[in-house]
């Protein structure tokens, strides 16, 4: 049986023995919209929450819209071109539009690879195209505190805008529940003051700290205070099929509309299985989620509520370019060193986190469940030493090697990883 998965540009094919017996986990079926530029405009003036975005543009004079970095494949040419004509027609000046890319704390997004998350060679050429530097202290504006007494510090940008959109995929996240909406604003143009206080271990160990929940979400709430904060944010949200075809947008309130966006992406996302399984093969959802090892932790935290305790996750993510960031191979050196027990401990003892140490965090949480193996043919054999978890050379061999020694010949396959959460539902 051949099974394919996403994997860099091309994915890659499976070859699994007919006598296993495999349950493909995929989204649900969703139907993609027959005009998607047609529905950006029909969404942009019948909002939710809000005035039209024509109204509300009207006798304004400065725009910031928040899109993401390369992380996410949002359909930016579909969704901007519409928005910067709502609000040229309105009166803004194009040069007086920015577009800020909301790296959080990720490396920028420039060149070639900055016209690829724009996706419009128009809207590229012009309109003014920024990076957000989380590490910059002066670019930053302070705007109280949120109740558990973190700093709100937001790019100055954004919140002098006289109009405040944000951009984004509405999909599973790990932490926050679900991405896009708030999340572009906090961590996505936020200073890292902000981002590491509300990613520390006392944040992220919460059980609701986790994928697909909104409420009691510590992470979310500290988020939604954020966005209060800075008032009248506005949010231009969008949900894919497998095929990362539009299936969903819409445009208002940045806390209604996202929430709107959820409930439609929950029926598709969340999966109910019946069982849980000792062998599971899965992704981190191909290009561009699996160009570092960084992001394919997302992958790996996906699947582990139907992952039989002591059970084995195989991954495969092609990691084109490496690790990711210098801290978060500082983390993972840490861990290396010093195992997962200790590990927790001294983040449990930080009231700050350390940057992307957050990632090894979440890497633990599956490892509490089961063992993982990783297929990444873009890491060296450096960074392989730094990886904890076991790496592999073929994930045919793998499976078979996990079917052996759990005795079951039955596995369950997530092409898409992380895009798609699998729920075990016993009844």
């Amino acid at each position: 049986m051949k099974i394919e998965l996403l994997y860099g540009h091309e994915g890659i094919v499976v070859d699994v023995p007919d006598d296993i017996s495999v349950t493909s986990i995929h989204k649900n079926t969703m139907t993609p919209l027959d005009d998607p530029s047609k529905a950006v405009e029909q969404a942009l003036e019948s909002p939710v929450g809000s005035a039209s975005i024509s109204v509300i543009a009207q006798g304004k004079k400065t725009a910031c819209i928040l899109i993401c970095d390369v992380t996410r494949p949002v359909p930016n040419g579909t969704l901007l071109p519409p928005l910067v004509d709502k609000l040229t027609g309105a009166g803004i000046a194009k040069e007086d539009i920015l577009i800020l890319v909301a790296t959080g704390l990720h490396r920028p997004n420039e060149g070639e690879e900055l016209k690829e998350i724009v996706g419009s060679e128009e809207v590229f050429q012009s309109i003014r195209i920024e990076n957000h530097f989380a590490r910059d202290r002066e670019a930053h504006v302070e705007l109280g505190k949120t109740s558990r007494g973190f700093p709100i510090m937001i790019d100055s940008r954004f919140v002098d805008a006289d109009v405040k959109i944000v951009t984004g995929l509405v999909e599973p996240h790990f932490m926050a529940g679900y991405s896009g909406g708030r999340k572009l604003v906090a961590p996505g143009v936020a200073y890292q003051d902000t981002i590491l206080k509300f990613h520390t271990a006392h944040i992220l160990e919460h059980s609701k700290a986790a994928n697909c929940i909104i409420d009691g979400n510590p992470l979310h709430n500290e988020q939604i205070e954020i966005v209060r904060a800075i008032g009248g944010v506005l949010a231009l949200n969008v949900v894919l099929d497998e095929e990362r075809r539009i299936g969903f947008v819409n445009f208002g309130d940045i806390e209604m509309s996202h929430l709107e966006a959820v409930a439609f992406m929950r029926k598709y996302a969340e999966v109910p299985v019946s069982r849980r399984f000792k062998t599971i093969v899965t992704t981190s959802a191909g290009y561009p989620l699996d160009k570092t090892y960084y992001q394919t932790v997302k992958g790996m935290v996906g699947v582990i509520d139907i992952l039989e305790p002591g059970g084995t996750i195989i991954i495969a993510s092609e990691c084109s370019e490496g690790m990711g960031s210098q801290e978060f191979i500082a983390a993972q050196r840490l861990l290396c060193e010093v195992g997962s027990d200790q590990f927790m401990s001294i983040l449990d003892g930080r009231d700050k986190a350390l940057i992307d140490e957050w990632q090894t965090e979440m890497l633990i949480k599956a490892l509490r469940v089961g063992k993982i193996q990783l297929y990444a043919t873009g890491l060296s054999r450096d960074d392989l030493k730094d990886i904890y978890i076991e790496p592999v050379s073929s994930v045919e061999e793998t499976i078979e090697a996990s079917i052996k020694a759990h005795g079951e010949r039955e596995i369950a396959v997530v092409p898409e990883g992380p895009y798609v959460i699998p729920l075990f539902d016993g009844n």
